[in-house]
């Protein structure tokens, strides 16, 4: 594919940076092992922007809008070289009962708007121009539950960077030129005990969310124990907080027992959300884990690259050249994940707990 530098014209980012909204369908696709496929989905890409419009006239005012990222097995096949610098499977971790799964993936759409009906027809729009040559890994209908809170009965969002600063978290700069603009972003859907988490009292409940769960104050430093979620999820480098950028919904069915929180996290570099995910699984140190995981288990986990809406509309459906540079990263997402280095406390200090931004109601 042409960079942005050999096509001479502004970069537009896709709309990772943007107003939360009341409903979002996230779709996980893996596409069909052979080059027919792999060109329709080309031919896709480059008209993806024209099907958000068409569907968004409906209700301009209602705030559709579509992500869609590229899994690592996927982008060679998809584009060829370059690669995104930081673009690589989903890195599984065990410890002890613990596990974040990898999970398959190689496209992703994240639609959100204020009308689930936008969202619902736009993904079925989708699947009509594409669902011949892809499975449906994964499909989540997110709603936003009261005020911004999860079904587990906490605001879910207080810390989410705004503005410059949500920018500055989830878009790349010059660190990488071929792709600024673009933006890396780890999906976990994680289901929920609610039955053995309603029977905690509530005092037991803060201190493993880190957060008074009626105020969404923060707890003091005095009455936060180290391994609440929001002591594992802030993350600091230099006396610097590294943050990203989520858009958490609720889902669930109740008729099923299925209660469960989608956590989408947007970052100019995987390496923060991943850094935050050892912390919360091994611990920090080791053994200090995120007691949240005790009622609240990953089911998928999957990393992708968003390219800039300039990247697509300028995708063709010619397949890339094969060169050696367009490798996949040696990486094995299905087999154990070997002992991960502890995190130096040192080093971090996590911060990336709940995140509240704008909202588009």
């Amino acid at each position: 594919m042409d960079t942005p530098g050999e096509l001479n014209e502004v970069v537009l980012p896709q709309n990772v940076v943007g107003p939360l909204t009341r409903s979002a369908i996230f779709l996980v696709l893996c596409i069909r092992e052979d080059e027919d496929a792999y060109a329709r989905i080309r031919e896709f890409c480059a008209g993806l922007s024209g099907l958000v419009r068409a569907v968004e006239f409906r209700d301009v005012e209602a705030g559709l809008t579509c992500v869609a990222g590229f899994g690592s097995g996927a982008w060679d096949k998809l584009f060829g070289a370059p690669r995104p610098a930081e673009l690589h499977p989903f890195r599984e971790i065990r410890s002890g009962n613990r596990h974040a799964v990898s999970t398959p993936g190689d496209l992703f759409f994240h639609i959100r708007a204020k009308r689930m009906d936008l969202c619902f027809e736009l993904a079925t729009q989708i699947m009509d121009s594409i669902g011949d040559v892809v499975s449906v890994a994964d499909e989540v209908h997110g709603f936003r539950y009261f005020d911004d809170r999860d079904v587990m009965g906490f605001v879910d969002g207080t810390e989410n960077p705004r503005g410059d600063a949500a920018a500055d978290a989830a878009i790349i700069g010059s660190e990488d030129p071929a792709f600024t603009g673009g933006s890396y972003v780890i999906v976990q859907k994680y289901l929920h005990d609610m039955k053995a988490w309603n029977a905690l009292p509530t005092e037991v409940q803060e201190r493993i969310i880190g957060r008074r769960k009626l105020s969404d104050i923060e707890l003091s430093d005095t009455d936060k124990p180290a391994y609440a979620h929001n002591a594992l999820t802030n993350i600091e480098e230099n006396g610097r907080q590294l943050q990203i950028l989520r858009d958490n919904m609720p889902f669930g069915r109740p008729g099923h027992g299925e209660f469960g929180t989608y956590f989408i996290g947007y970052s100019r570099t995987p390496r923060i959300t991943e850094l935050m995910l050892e912390n919360m699984f091994i611990g920090r140190p080791p053994g200090n884990y995120d007691r949240l995981l005790d009622f609240s288990q990953p089911a998928t986990g999957t990393l992708f690259f968003v390219p800039t809406m300039s990247f697509l509309d300028n995708v063709t459906t010619d397949a890339p050249a094969t060169t050696e540079n367009a490798a996949t990263p040696d990486i094995e997402p299905s087999s154990p994940a070997p002992a991960f280095t502890a995190v130096a406390v040192d080093d971090t200090s996590l911060k990336i707990g709940s995140l509240k931004g704008e909202r588009n109601e």
